[in-house]
């Protein structure tokens, strides 16, 4: 009993200290954010004017915007490939399609991003918005995918089997009985495949064209001046949705995130 308590008590000031090997980073940025100094190096008072300065940056709001556009549209488009694909690889178990689907999920995604970029030269397809937009659905669809399959893993199949009896169509069933069923899963892909896209940088740096910036190219051009605070207020904001979105995402789906 002893024992156990030393091990329990060993595993949760390993966990804190792995927490904060993670988190500390960000936490320092969040506080530079809101410090009354153009220089990260001491603390000299709190302030609120680089959130303004971000907000009056007519380049970085365009860069935001963009990112929206692209990843309401990349998350949307993913999420219904992806429902689709999931749907199919639970009840079809075709050999070596799951692995085909996980591949882009494991893949580097500088690899995901040069092998894009290849594909739009190959076929002489224009690098702009749309191809950051094609580049993030493939990217994202996968993830949707898996989010999807993990769902259904859960569903009683006995539930469409019944619909059927009862003189349901395919298509009904998919919509009235599947969907429903399903649906934080899917939400859950959505909300992954929205925080991906609106992250992502690699990809998009490679897929960009010429007057299509995104949020995180325009940080990271901002970032050749240095770590401004800016650059910091830019980050928090980020930071805060994406762990807004994560945390929707893991209530609705909690078997995704185990």
């Amino acid at each position: 009993m002893q024992g156990s308590n030393k091990i329990s008590k060993s595993l949760r000031v390993t966990g804190t200290l792995v927490y904060l090997f993670l988190y500390l980073p960000l936490i320092v940025l969040i506080v530079y954010s809101f410090n009354d100094s153009r220089v990260n190096v001491g603390w000299v008072g709190f302030t609120l004017k680089w959130y303004k300065v971000l907000f009056a940056d007519k380049q970085l709001i365009n860069a935001a915007i963009n990112s929206l556009i692209i990843a309401l549209i990349a998350s949307t488009v993913s999420v219904i490939l992806g429902t689709l694909a999931g749907v199919a690889l639970h009840k079809y178990k075709v050999p070596l399609l799951s692995t085909l689907v996980m591949i882009p999920v494991a893949a580097p995604e500088l690899l995901v991003g040069v092998s894009l970029l290849l594909f739009f030269i190959l076929i002489n397809f224009t690098l702009g918005m749309a191809s950051i937009t094609l580049a993030h659905i493939a990217f994202c669809v996968s993830f949707v995918t898996i989010a999807v399959k993990t769902r259904m893993h859960g569903m009683d199949n006995s539930l469409l089997d019944a619909a059927r009896d009862l003189g349901a169509s395919p298509v009904k069933s998919f919509f009235l009985i599947l969907i429903p069923t399903i649906l934080p899963g899917v939400i859950a892909g959505w909300l992954m495949a929205f925080t991906l896209s609106i992250d992502d940088f690699v990809i998009t740096f490679f897929t960009a064209g010429v007057g299509s910036s995104t949020l995180p190219l325009a940080i990271y051009s901002m970032l050749k001046m240095g770590v401004t605070p800016e650059v910091n207020a830019a980050s928090t904001i980020i930071i805060l949705v994406t762990l807004v979105l994560t945390s929707v995402a893991t209530k609705l789906s909690p078997q995704l995130f185990k």
